[in-house]
């Protein structure tokens, strides 16, 4: 049985416990689901169990809260909207804690309030409802198998998200699907463009600049304005040359446009490259500094 969780099934009245799977310790770990929609409540847990999950699943921001005080859990999959509060009391209380299960957020309203409330209080992940259960296992088991990665928050607002994180692949897509949100007011084309620009920069600044080391850091400011969106990414590299770019896309001739993909292969590289050449492409001003290990990307409204 779960640590604590003979003391959950026996206090929790109020809420629906899932102790179809407490006799033997699931291999992927266990969840507690704050749901108080019943039928939402009794899917999702059904679909993580059959993943091999331990599921409790309480229904209110009090209930929640007396479980975590008896049991240990992997991870807190949390909706926002509770009867008796908010769901982000549950997400500050934890946040403080470096024991503390990670905890996905569940909305199906992700005002930019919400969402940097998410990243302020340590949330690993944000996942805006209708989803499929398809897409929250892949969420709740991505979430449980990360490592802890701070993200520390320099700057928190509506016009000016600043983080440090540290130069890991799982850093950059918390910190792209966070800024995804940000910008979900966007058109459609416009919020894809500049996704795929964010996170091409992104990622060269923590394999290239940080050389994925999770000791270097990478420091990345999303600003809002009212007629642009401003993307600053500043990498703890060396800098570097567009001339020696072999891996990349803006090396290629149209005697060999390919070159660059048979260098990226060669040195064990994801596939890419375009990164650089798309975000010329895609962006109104990208600007980078003398040392080129800052970029300014520009995009106007």
């Amino acid at each position: 049985m779960l640590p604590g969780l003979e003391n959950f099934v026996t206090w929790s009245t109020s809420s629906t416990v899932g102790a179809a799977s407490a006799d033997v310790l699931p291999e992927l770990g266990s969840i507690l689901l704050v749901e108080d929609e019943p039928d939402l409540a009794d899917l999702v847990s059904s679909r993580l169990r059959t993943e091999n999950f331990a599921v409790a699943v309480a229904s209110s921001v009090s209930s929640a809260l007396h479980s975590l005080k008896g049991i240990s859990f992997d991870l807190v999959l949390l909706d926002v909207h509770l009867p008796d509060g908010s769901g982000l009391e549950v997400l500050q209380s934890l946040a403080t804690d470096p024991d503390a299960p990670r905890v996905v957020l569940m909305t199906g309203s992700g005002t930019s309030e919400t969402v940097l409330d998410a990243i302020r209080y340590r949330a690993q992940e944000f996942i805006r409802k209708p989803f499929t259960l398809d897409e929250l296992v892949e969420v709740v088991g991505r979430s449980v198998k990360a490592a802890r990665e701070e993200i520390e928050v320099i700057s928190c607002t509506p016009e000016w998200l600043e983080v440090l994180a540290s130069c890991t692949r799982e850093s950059a897509a918390r910190i792209e699907a966070f800024v995804s949100h940000l910008a979900s007011d966007l058109s459609a084309d416009v919020r894809i463009q500049v996704g795929q620009v964010f996170r091409e920069l992104l990622l060269n600044a923590v394999e290239w600049g940080g050389g994925l080391n999770p000791n270097h850091r990478v420091r990345v400011a999303y600003v809002r304005g009212k007629r642009s969106i401003q993307y600053r990414i500043a990498d703890p590299g060396l800098g570097f040359s567009f001339r020696e770019l072999t891996h990349s896309a803006l090396s290629a001739t149209t005697d060999d446009p390919l070159s660059y993909v048979r260098v990226r292969e060669r040195q064990g590289l994801r596939p890419g490259g375009l990164g650089i050449l798309m975000a010329r492409a895609m962006a109104d001003e990208l600007i980078y500094n003398e040392q080129q290990n800052e970029v300014l990307f520009i995009k106007y409204l």
